[in-house]
């Protein structure tokens, strides 16, 4: 497999933006005819926490400031609107929930002026009840105020429909955005990962091209485009021919390597879950087809979307996000780079340079820089409808805990504030999981296991829970109904927090300095003097004992 990470010379560069991952699942595709949406914020500037914004009225004149998501720098001001919904996350009190993953793009079209993807997210949350609403919402505004982020893909979902949308900016000195946006049909899931998505767009018919003259973007039904985005796309020369025969994709966001091992690697394998054919795609998202042909040619795209051979569970969005392209050639914990005790955790980004040769690292879904993600499931039905599944740090070693949409309040370990990556708290569930997790790096083969019996305990008990709570809410009204909820939610976050806390200190426990003391039933074993045992003294596994035996002094 050494050709799946090697090129002879640097291709386009590496940038942190290339980072998140998104799963998308239409409610005729669900095992319970629910909507589903996932996200994953990876950055190491980022740090977990739950957003909340509750709902609000403004008087007449009032403004809302602009600051840039990523960085806090002003962007400026804008009116604000008379009422404001509650936002719990990425989701709001009418299960709208928005994602995104950043792909860059065309350097020329970015621009500094306007409003930015995560503002353009939570404004919409704000402001909207449905997907379509927030389509509009988000094009709408950078069409009046400017689009201030690089080539950016959203998720948009609620409780009836799921959209994909590429978005990219028009450059310096030029409002607006052009983008698509497709609905993913009902029985169908979607992915993307840092990578535009969107190929070929439906010509539009006399009376969509008629409408688009007054709202500047053409309403197929189910797919919805900038009404002059060919054109726009021939004027700065990314496009040349047929009308039918114009990409988004190949416009405004051309296959690298890097966008193909690093972000497509990622939607192939939440595919190949649901999906037996998707073997034939392997070469096309490890870049093997790109690397033969001398980048001339990337081989067949996967499909925007697919219809999957099984319903899908929330639960399975949840072990999606957890994936780390175990039992694929893409395996992130195999190989030398793995080391002893096969880590994922790799040193000097994804990417390095060694006699003049790039060498690149695969880029699982769940990876160590992440600092929250969730599994939004939008189930109609209020109040509890909305269960925003929230984890932070590391999907691989998270737990997804339960937030209700409709909460008025989130609990303490999840708070804004509560820590921040220079400011250790002992009541931050993003230390908490960020400690157990570093430790399992150390020892990833021995430790992780340990880790995920938990883990699995804990989502068994959760998704045991929510059918109780269906019940229970259904006896109350609505006021009531969000106390027993925001309580809920709340309590759970707490009793997870410490539980993480409790199994750090196992773990340091039982492998300090590179030992392992000796359990049995959950206890560290003592001898009938009451001391504790002798620890056991694992050896490398023997690969690695190969691996070094060369450089080891021997008799």
């Amino acid at each position: 497999m050494k050709k799946l990470f090697t090129l002879g010379v640097l291709v386009a560069a590496w940038t942190t933006a290339l980072a998140c991952t998104n799963f998308l699942v239409g409610k005729n595709a669900s095992v319970d005819g629910s909507t589903i949406i996932s996200y994953a914020a990876d950055s190491y500037s980022f740090y977990g926490y739950l957003h909340f914004q509750p709902a609000a009225d403004h008087p007449q004149g009032a403004v809302r400031v602009i600051k840039e998501w990523d960085t806090g720098k002003p962007l400026g001001a804008i009116p604000e609107v008379a009422h404001t919904y509650s936002v719990v996350g990425n989701t709001n009190e009418h299960q709208l929930t928005i994602g995104e993953t950043t792909w860059g793009g065309r350097e020329e079209l970015y621009d500094t002026v306007g409003i930015d993807y995560g503002s353009l997210i939570y404004i919409a949350l704000e402001r909207c009840s449905t997907a379509r609403e927030a389509i509009e919402c988000v094009t709408s505004l950078v069409r009046e105020h400017g689009y201030a982020s690089q080539g950016e893909t959203f998720s948009f979902g609620d409780p009836n429909e799921i959209w994909i949308m590429d978005m990219i900016g028009r450059g310096p000195g030029e409002k607006g955005a052009v983008w698509v946006a497709t609905r993913i049909p009902d029985d169908c899931i979607a992915a993307h990962a840092n990578q535009a998505r969107t190929q070929g767009i439906p010509a539009p018919t006399k009376a969509a091209a008629r409408k688009a003259k007054k709202t500047g973007y053409v309403d197929m039904g189910d797919v919805l485009y900038s009404a002059d985005i060919i054109q726009f796309a021939r004027k700065k020369g990314l496009f040349e021919g047929k009308d039918s025969e114009f990409s988004f994709q190949k416009a405004f966001n051309p296959y690298e390597f890097s966008g193909l091992l690093a972000c497509e690697a990622r939607v192939w394998s939440f595919y190949r879950h649901f999906s037996s054919d998707m073997d034939r795609y392997l070469p096309f998202a490890s870049g093997q087809t790109f690397l033969a042909t001398g980048g001339k040619d990337a081989g067949e795209a996967m499909p925007l979307y697919i219809r999957p051979e099984h319903k899908v569970s929330a639960q399975e969005i949840k072990d999606c996000m957890r994936d780390q392209y175990e039992g694929t050639p893409l395996d992130i914990t195999q190989g030398a780079a793995a080391g002893p005790w096969h880590s994922k955790l790799r040193y000097g980004g994804l990417m390095f340079e060694l006699d003049s040769v790039a060498y690149w690292y695969q880029r699982p879904i769940a990876t160590q820089q992440t600092a929250w993600s969730f599994v939004s499931q939008m189930r109609g039905n209020n109040p509890a409808g909305g269960i925003f599944w929230f984890g932070v740090d590391d999907a691989a070693t998270n737990v997804y805990v339960p937030m209700y949409s409709c909460i008025t309040a989130v609990p303490e370990c999840m708070q804004k504030g509560n820590g921040d990556l220079y400011t250790y708290s002992p009541t931050s569930a993003w230390w908490a999981f960020n400690l157990v997790a570093n430790k399992a790096y150390e020892k990833y083969e021995r430790i992780l296991p340990e880790i995920r019996t938990l883990q699995s305990a804990w989502d068994d008990r959760f998704n045991a829970q929510v059918e109780a709570i269906d019940r229970e809410v259904a006896t109350l009204n609505e006021v009531d109904a969000r106390k027993l909820l925001t309580a809920y939610s709340c309590k759970q976050a707490q009793e997870v927090v410490q539980e993480w806390k409790d199994l750090y200190i196992y773990l340091i426990t039982k492998y300090i300095d590179g030992q392992e003391r000796k359990v049995e039933n959950g206890q560290f074993l003592r001898n009938a003097y009451g001391e504790p045992e002798m620890p056991n003294r694992p050896a490398f596994p023997e690969q690695f004992l190969r691996t070094i035996a060369t450089e080891t002094l021997h008799e």
